[in-house]
């Protein structure tokens, strides 16, 4: 069976990416071209001739180019959707998606949404309507993570102590690294999150706020513990992913490079080949041609940034389609992703409480943003007004509202 797919959320030139969109759309589209069992049959943007563009780009039929995805929807009733718009509004789409009676499958981009309440809804109302629901954590698929996972399995540190990364954000660019946490730690549960922040420079990726400092711990309930440092907090020479192990450590992208290595207690580094892929990708465009070749996929290049994470989405789609077929749950369920995200709604919690958060969550909204809206927490000229909030000075022990 060939499935019929539809992307939400085209995004603009991909040759001009920035933290609007990196025209994920785009990468997600070029997934789908290269996957036998897929066929790209419509388009929705808000921006009717972003696409027209997308169309053009993917020779789709005269007419499959929507301004409103739910008119998209009606119309061409595809059996998979990607959805590539901001978080603000993945809840809302990805909802009426599962409620339109025809959709089987939702592949989302990531973070799941803005809040933790529609950050649940979202798998909530998924499972209701029994459509799969996927979030594009597609980092681990990528052959440094796995051959790292590969080393662990095989014992090569010990037993897994714990698992530190470093990143500009927590929210956006970091929670990759807390699904790695997770596929690291054989989705082991999380059991309380620890964590300050600070938002002292407007800082939005996609819209929505992430802090612009953060220092984070966490423990899983095999005694595991997580520990993330982003913004300014992130040490001198930090590594995107260091695992600590009871007899060594295993270390990915040193010093921001691609390197994958280990140490055992009783020697030094040991490089480890990663098949020509770094944290992102591939190393080279002329890497990219012959491993495609080798997989027997067409995948086109329009710019430097379609090269960044072609394969890594590639394998995300291919992991989606995969549970579509077979009914098996896929490897970057919704509800796996729920329980990465809530590391991060839990770390906003902890900072508003003042004190550690005993999961599960039980918060709706976004705690970072509730402390900037309320003055808690916010660029330079507007900290003045809250230096008489709680935790600012006062000492009445309070809390800011939830």
């Amino acid at each position: 069976m060939v499935y019929d797919v539809a992307v939400i959320g085209t995004g603009p030139d991909p040759s001009d990416p920035d933290r609007d969109g990196y025209a994920m759309g785009y990468r997600h589209g070029h997934a789908y071209e290269s996957n036998e069992d897929c066929e790209l049959v419509a388009c929705a943007d808000i921006v009717l001739e972003n696409g027209r563009a997308f169309a053009r780009e993917f020779d789709l039929r005269e007419g499959t180019a929507y301004e409103d995805y739910e008119t998209m929807l009606a119309a061409v009733e595809p059996d998979l959707v990607s959805v590539c718009v901001p978080p603000g509004i993945h809840a809302d789409i990805v909802e009426d998606c599962a409620e339109s009676g025809s959709v089987s499958a939702i592949h989302c981009e990531k973070p799941m949404a803005d809040t933790w309440g529609d950050c649940r809804s979202m798998v909530r109302t998924c499972d209701r309507n029994r459509v799969q629901l996927t979030i594009n954590h597609q980092r681990r698929f990528g052959a440094p993570f796995r051959k790292a996972k590969e080393l662990l399995d095989d014992g090569a540190i010990g037993s897994l102590r714990r698992i530190e990364f470093a990143n500009e954000t927590l929210f956006d660019a970091g929670i990759h690294q807390v699904d790695l946490a997770r596929y690291f730690t054989d989705g082991a549960d999380v059991e309380w999150v620890l964590a300050q922040v600070d938002y002292r420079e407007e800082n939005r990726w996609f819209g929505t706020p992430n802090a612009t400092q953060a220092l984070v711990q966490w423990r899983y309930a095999d005694g595991t513990v997580g520990l993330a440092t982003t913004g300014e907090s992130r040490p001198e020479g930090a590594c995107y992913l260091r695992l600590a192990g009871a007899d060594g450590d295993i270390e990915l992208g040193v010093d921001g490079g691609a390197t994958l290595r280990y140490r055992t207690a009783d020697g030094g580094w040991r490089s480890v080949g990663t098949d020509g892929e770094n944290l992102h990708g591939f190393e080279s465009p002329g890497y990219l041609g012959a491993a495609l070749r080798t997989v027997r996929r067409r995948l086109p290049l329009r710019s430097t940034e379609d090269r960044a994470a072609p394969v890594f989405i590639e394998r995300a789609i291919a992991d989606a389609v995969e549970g579509l077929k077979t009914g098996a749950e896929p490897e970057l369920s919704g509800r796996n992703a729920l329980r990465a995200t809530e590391v991060v709604f839990a770390a906003w919690e902890s900072a508003r409480r003042r004190g550690r958060i005993d999961l599960p969550l039980d918060v709706d909204d976004n705690p970072l943003v509730a402390m900037i809206d309320a003055g808690w927490l916010g660029p330079a000229a507007d900290r003045a007004a809250s230096a008489a909030a709680p935790g600012n000075g006062a000492d009445d022990g309070s809390a800011p509202d939830r």
